[in-house]
């Protein structure tokens, strides 16, 4: 005879069968309601399995002395040689530090201003007015950032720069940004605003226009100034798209593009401007030292999903919402 405990499992096991027999059915039947957007799907799935996921295969060569004529499988394994190299060298402080204080700059004062601009053009009544500062603040996303790095050279020289002129024409001494490490943090950051707020406040515009004007209407009614409009209606309508966002550009703080970086600094701002993609670059492209820059490279992606998931749980314990 079986006993009552047995039993009571057995019963719990049945449930959970069926409970999972009923969800995959419920899926299975949204599946086919919306094969048309899967199949569309295809292509965006295939993308990231050949050159996302595929190429972290190429990761184990952080492990390994790796050599070009051996190939990844036939070089000697090493283990944490090239972490320990990393961590214990005078480079990674160094980098660390760079890395951070950029991407948190550019985190502390960049991402309130597309929601700023956003909030601000919603509130244009004239038309011209508005499209024309929508064109002009949108303009550098599409353009590259090789072009974007040399019009900030121009902007910035000493000789012929529009910045010094203005400089010269208050009759100040004209300075040297690019070369001198104390405006190299000031010109990435202020160039970053310039190259992504126009775009990123399409998506603040496209989560404003999602609110009801009924609402509106009805603090019109009630007296309310625009400033308090903004304040009670249109910034807590929008807080969800804030708070993606704002777990996004978390995430990607450690993440430090290379490529203006690369193209904006100088020798005399390397204390201030090396950060781990510019080390990567040069240690892997430059001095073909392939492992110990894999090696850095997924410390570096380490350290940010850490911050992504970080972010996320945090936005989840205060706001209620998240990625996931």
């Amino acid at each position: 005879m079986a006993s009552p405990v047995t039993g009571t499992a057995v019963k719990e096991n049945r449930r959970g069968s069926a409970s999972f027999r009923s969800r995959l059915q419920a899926t299975w039947k949204h599946m086919k309601r919306d094969r048309q957007l899967l199949i569309l799907f295809i292509p965006c799935i295939v993308f990231y399995l050949l050159f996302r996921y595929g190429p972290l295969y190429g990761l184990i060569i952080a492990f390994k002395d790796y050599s070009v004529f051996q190939g990844i499988m036939g070089s000697d394994w090493v283990g944490l040689k090239h972490f320990t190299k990393f961590f214990t060298g005078d480079d990674f402080y160094l980098l660390f530090k760079n890395t951070l204080l950029l991407g948190f700059y550019s985190l502390i004062f960049g991402f309130p201003f597309p929601i700023i601009l956003a909030v601000l053009l919603n509130e244009v009544r004239v038309k011209w007015f508005k499209k024309s500062v929508q064109t002009f603040t949108y303009l550098p996303a599409f353009l590259s950032v090789v072009i974007i790095s040399s019009m900030i050279i121009d902007f910035l020289s000493p000789g012929s720069g529009i910045i010094n002129q203005i400089i010269a024409w208050f009759g100040l001494e004209k300075i040297y940004f690019l070369i001198l490490p104390e405006w190299f943090r000031t010109v990435y950051v202020v160039s970053d605003i310039w190259l992504t707020a126009g775009y990123e406040a399409i998506i603040y515009l496209a989560a404003i226009s999602g609110i009801s004007p009924t609402l509106y209407e009805a603090a019109r009614v009630d007296g309310s100034s625009r400033l308090r409009s903004i304040w009670h209606i249109t910034l807590p309508g929008i807080l969800p798209t804030v708070l993606v966002m704002f777990i996004l550009k978390t995430g990607s703080m450690i993440r430090v593009g290379y490529e203006k970086v690369l193209l904006l600094y100088t020798p005399t701002t390397y204390e201030v401007a090396d950060v781990f993609s510019t080390f990567v670059y040069r240690k892997g492209l430059l001095e073909t030292n392939y492992s110990y820059a894999a090696a850095v490279g997924m410390f570096e992606a380490l350290i940010a999903m850490i911050m992504l998931l970080a972010a996320n749980f945090i936005s989840r314990r205060l706001g209620g919402r998240g990625l996931w």
